[in-house]
């Protein structure tokens, strides 16, 4: 199920800091319009971060209401706390989401068997398909190849959203399990594809959708001529959406588009001017302003 573009979607909020529901609800219309073969609702893109667990339940049902079986909806429900991660893995297993997406313990820095335990504990609780999330740019902490082979040989655990930018690391893992790889990055998508992974976690495609998917699926259909091609136009967008820290970037550009508001969670806030003028520059030679 874990397979082609899935969109890691951005929290629209008011500007009072309150989520907007109907913008979300947009959102994903937006993006099932678009081709996008599956939706993630509160990741790091999504600001999880900021969130209440009942807003981030919330959202979890929204999301799966709104998108109504029509793609897989993988939420968002990893924590540095593990009792915290099994509630809302359970939780959003409860409003129907079809699997779950579970970041590596962030700030205490568990070792690989406290890794381990942890997403194997969560797993255990709780029968849904988990994919791990390794992005140590966020955590400061990597998960091994190794401990990787370790969780899959767990039924349930059938993915990895690999996002430490490091090809050895890709390489590694698909030689020691059959795990799902997908990237967490996409300037690398299309390199990772290239030697066995299986599609992205996106942030580029909130604003760009089509394009994203049209590239996974050549990079699937192993028309890597074609895919190299869709590669090299959108890595300006791919590079200039980590111009300023995920997700003001993208939730700039969507603002731009039309689609929400310029508004963030402390302590996220606007571009620096000097930024937002490069990104502006961007995104409207892409044509999306």
């Amino acid at each position: 199920m874990f397979k082609g573009s899935f969109v890691a979607l951005v929290t629209p909020h008011e500007a009072n800091g309150a989520f907007s529901e109907k913008k979300f609800r947009e959102l994903i219309e937006f993006q099932i319009e678009n081709g996008t073969h599956g939706i993630v609702p509160c990741g790091c893109t999504g600001e999880a971060a900021t969130m209440t667990h009942d807003e981030q339940k919330r959202m979890i049902r929204i999301c799966v209401e709104t998108v109504n079986k029509r793609v897989p909806v993988v939420a968002g429900t990893g924590s540095n706390n593990t009792t915290e991660a099994v509630n809302l893995t359970r939780a959003a297993k409860k409003c129907g989401a079809d699997g779950a997406l579970l970041i590596t313990p962030y700030y205490n820095k568990p070792t690989p068997e406290g890794q381990f335990r942890h997403y194997e504990l969560v797993a255990r609780e709780v029968d849904i398909p988990i994919m791990l999330y390794n992005v140590p740019s966020r955590t400061g902490i990597s998960m091994l190849p190794s401990t990787v082979a370790r969780l899959s040989k767990i039924d349930n655990i059938v993915a990895i959203k690999e996002a430490s930018g490091c090809m050895e690391q890709v390489s590694r893992i698909l030689s020691l399990c059959d795990i799902g790889v997908l990237s967490g990055d996409d300037a690398n998508t299309l390199p990772m594809m290239a030697i066995g992974a299986t599609g992205v976690v996106s942030v580029a495609a909130n604003i760009i959708p089509k394009q994203v998917v049209e590239m996974v699926d050549l990079a699937l259909n192993k028309n890597y001529d074609a895919a190299r091609l869709a590669h090299l136009k959108l890595m300006p967008i791919f590079k200039g959406l980590f111009i300023e820290t995920n997700p003001i970037p993208v939730k700039t550009a969507l603002s731009l588009m039309g689609k929400i508001e310029a508004n963030w969670r402390l302590p996220l806030c606007e571009m620096e001017s000097g930024n937002l003028a490069k990104f502006k520059e961007i995104i409207r030679e892409a044509g999306l302003i």
